[in-house]
Order: structure tokens, then sequence, then C-alpha cells
């Protein structure tokens, strides 16, 4: 039995700390692949929106999850040494080697069994945890929020802004008008961590 991620929050303060800390790194990866596709600014401006950024920050965040990898045996042994938790477990019965992540704030236990692929049952294993355990408890803190979260702003490289006309500038505080856009249209954006239709939904 041995573990792999070292992400492990002991509250839904550290799991949201930890996932807010993500931001600024969902938003660099979202920025260098769109300079790496070589968008224009328009291009960018239209397809690099908040729900970009927040489906990269739900992966990062996923992938840093602690996952337990063992046999049959040890995970009923956790369980039974463990009697408080609630288990969800995906896949087989029948299968001898199951991965899972425990969230003790939350008193829930996820699992899914596996036979040969490890590392795509830890993926998969991942993205169910953040959509049981996580995401929902990351919703309702959004809705009692006021402030903006970092990584709800659309990522727009400084560098590659145009320039602002003063005269533009000083128009649009006569007409009471700040200009910018909201980079909120797009919500949450959350992704569900299931392969089978619920991806940190894909």
């Amino acid at each position: 039995m041995d573990t792999e991620g070292n992400l492990s929050p002991e509250s839904v303060g550290d799991a949201r700390a930890a996932f807010d800390a993500a931001g600024p790194t969902a938003k660099q990866v979202v920025r260098e692949a769109a300079k790496a596709m070589e968008f224009d600014r328009e291009e960018y401006r239209d397809r690099v929106t908040a729900p970009v950024v927040e489906r990269a920050r739900n992966v990062l965040f996923a992938d840093r999850l602690a996952v337990t990898v063992g046999t049959r045996a040890e995970f009923d042994a956790w369980v039974d040494d463990n009697p408080d938790y609630e288990v969800t477990l995906f896949g087989s019965e029948d299968v001898d080697r199951v991965v899972w992540h425990a969230a003790p704030f939350a008193g829930e236990v996820v699992a899914a069994t596996f036979q040969n692929e490890r590392g795509a049952a830890v993926g998969t294993l991942r993205r169910q945890a953040f959509s049981r355990i996580y995401r929902p408890r990351f919703e309702e803190g959004e809705d009692d929020a006021e402030a903006e979260d970092p990584a709800d702003a659309e990522p727009e490289d400084p560098a590659d802004a145009e320039p602002e006309d003063s005269a533009d500038a000083a128009g649009r505080d006569r007409a009471g008008g700040s200009g910018n856009d909201s980079a909120d249209d797009g919500g949450s954006g959350n992704d569900s961590a299931d392969d089978g239709g619920s991806e940190p939904e894909e």
C-alpha cells in the first residue's frame, strides 16, 4: 500500500486555501497555452475566458489530492478502522486493487477498483473526489463570498493589451462608465471529476 499526492485537507478552509492558491498557476498555464497556439488579441479575448481558467484550476487542485493505492483487503481494513466514514465505491466488486481518497472534514471516502491501469485509476479517482467532495463545498463558499476570486478574472497578458487613449478614457469617465468587461459571465466553470460523465465535468 502506498500514496500518491500530498494534499489531504483537514478542513474546508484548508481545501479552499489550496484551491485559491492554484488560481495564479492556472492563469499562467492557460496564458502560455494560448501563446503557443498563437492566438491574436481578438481570439485570445474570445476564447480565454474565466471558465477556461477555472477548468485548469480544477485540474491542478485535483491532481494534488492524496490517493492511497492498495489491495481490496487493505481498503476493507481501512474502512473497518474508520467506521464513521461514508464510503462511495466505483467499479467492480470482483477486482483486487483499490485506490481511495479520504476527506476527514467531510467524513467521506471515495474509492475505485482497478486491475492494471493504475495511473488511469488514480486520475479518475481524483476527478471523482473533486466532484463529490470538494466542488459542492467550494460552490457553497462562492455563494457567500462577495469578493472576486483571482482565478475568475480573464488572464489577459498585460503585454498584449492595447494602450488606452487618454481621450477615450476621459470620455468614458464623463459618461460614468468604466469600460471594463466582467470576467464572471461564465459562472464557476467547474468541471466534474468523472471520466464517465461527471469531469477537477468532462
